[in-house]
């Protein structure tokens, strides 16, 4: 991580309060057109983060805040409500739910590495030497830009890892949700009922097991990730 400076830590909050948002507002949009109004009715369809605070104030406001001051990277969690009696009537609707999470963070990606090649294509920014986690594209020293290739630097990453980190299918995780997607109805109907059933017992250990999955699969994610929005050039 860089060297961590109030402002700095500001901004990763900031990306990554906006970015969980988005997250559980999929979910729960998902939710309603599935037919599942529980989200709906609490309020998460919506780019507002307060009823997704209101919910969640320790994972999305105490832990991120405390962890980005004294680590300068925030870490949290969120969630969006569900019907589970809906979710074993519906397990493929409710896998699509869960893909919706990850498919917000990844519009973000998208959008963040538009709008850096937009800023390439006028001058703006320009491809760097070397890539980090927020610094994805290369500024003048001092120019009026470098707070925006920041900010864009770290909504592009930060969304790329919760994307593909939320996307490992092991529970708690959204991936581990969503494979009934890819069942046949008798399998995806098993599957659901012994996950929400089993779900919360295997948390701990699925997401030990992610985190240290993770530590391998990202960096070539990112590096590839970097490579397509710098196209022509080659890191890593």
């Amino acid at each position: 991580m860089p060297d961590f400076d109030l402002a700095s830590a500001f901004v990763y909050y900031v990306v990554f309060l906006f970015s969980t948002t988005l997250h559980e507002a999929g979910h729960a949009w998902a939710a309603k057109l599935g037919g599942d109004l529980t989200a709906y009715h609490g309020g998460q369809v919506s780019l507002d983060p307060r009823p997704h605070i209101a919910r969640e104030p320790f994972g999305m406001v105490v832990l991120p805040l405390l962890t980005v001051l004294l680590s300068g990277w925030p870490m949290g969690f969120a969630s969006a409500p569900f019907d589970p009696y809906w979710a074993m009537r519906h397990p493929r609707r409710a896998g699509w739910m869960a893909l919706a999470g990850p498919a917000a963070n990844l519009t973000l990606v998208v959008l963040a590495g538009v709008a850096m090649k937009l800023a390439m294509l006028v001058g703006a920014f320009a491809a760097p030497s070397s890539v980090g986690f927020d610094h994805v594209v290369a500024v003048d020293e001092g120019s009026v830009w470098s707070g925006v290739a920041f900010f864009l630097s770290v909504l592009f990453s930060m969304n790329l890892l919760l994307a593909f980190f939320n996307l490992i299918p092991f529970p708690p995780l959204d991936g581990s949700a969503a494979i009934p997607v890819f069942l046949h109805d008798s399998a995806a109907a098993a599957y659901q009922r012994f996950l929400l059933q089993n779900g919360q017992t295997f948390a701990f250990v699925g997401m030990l097991v992610a985190w240290r999955i993770f530590d391998v699969i990202f960096n070539p994610i990112f590096v590839t990730a970097i490579n397509i929005l710098h196209w022509g050039r080659h890191y890593g």
